[in-house]
This record gives structure tokens, sequence and C-alpha cells, in this order.
């Protein structure tokens, strides 16, 4: 079969061109997402911003007696220390995890593992 007789889909010229759109189409993407989109599509506001807003919000929208809203923000204040302490405990079971990785890597496998690591955590 010639080239003038291949339907246009099967032309490797034509199946390149695609294969190339969808690339720079992927790599824009990528690129897109990784220097900020993906921050303003999935905002993660800081805990204690949130619950300040919160109470403020409940506050006015409840209108609160001043013990309802004492009793209210000494909840937030425990819910926010509670989750200040979730975190730090995550960050222990990371770093016992990872000087255990470290415990059975060879030097250059060590030193192999920090970059991925520091890679990882500092996009």
């Amino acid at each position: 079969m010639t080239a003038a007789e291949r339907p246009g889909w099967q032309d490797p010229r034509i199946l390149a061109m695609l294969f190339f759109v969808f690339l720079a189409g992927a790599a824009v993407g990528a690129l897109t997402m990784r220097f900020g989109l993906h921050d303003k599509m999935h905002p993660h506001p800081r805990l204690a911003d949130a619950s300040t807003l919160s109470f403020n919000e409940l506050r006015t929208e409840l209108n609160l007696t001043d013990d309802q809203a004492e009793k209210l923000r000494s909840i937030l204040d425990d819910f926010v220390a509670y989750h200040h302490d979730l975190e730090a405990q995550v960050e222990s079971y990371r770093a016992t995890g990872k000087n255990r990785i470290m415990q059975i890597l060879t030097p250059e496998q060590r030193s192999r593992f920090e970059k991925i690591s520091s890679d990882l955590n500092h996009p």
C-alpha cells in the first residue's frame, strides 16, 4: 500500500504531529500546575487563620453572647492546639522513618536518598 492509498490517520507525519501536540500540552499543563495553579485551585488556608475567621463569622451570624463567644474561642483554640500536636507527631514519624531508611543504605545510597528527599520536600 502506498502513502497515497493509506488513510490520513496512518500517515507517520500526522501521527508524529499528534504526538508532539499531546506532549506539548502535557508539558504546559505540568509546568502550569507546578508553578502555582495547583495552589490556587486547591488552597490550604492555615488552620489558625481559618479558625479566627470561623470564630468571627459564627459570633456575628449566630449573635453569640459574650459567654458563648468565650466558650467557642476556647473550643477553637483547643482544636488548633490539637492540630499542631498532630502535625508535630507526623513530623516525628517521618524523621524516625527516614532514620531507619538511612541505616540500611550505603553511603552512596544515603547521598542519593537525601537528594531525592530534598527534591520531594522542596519542589
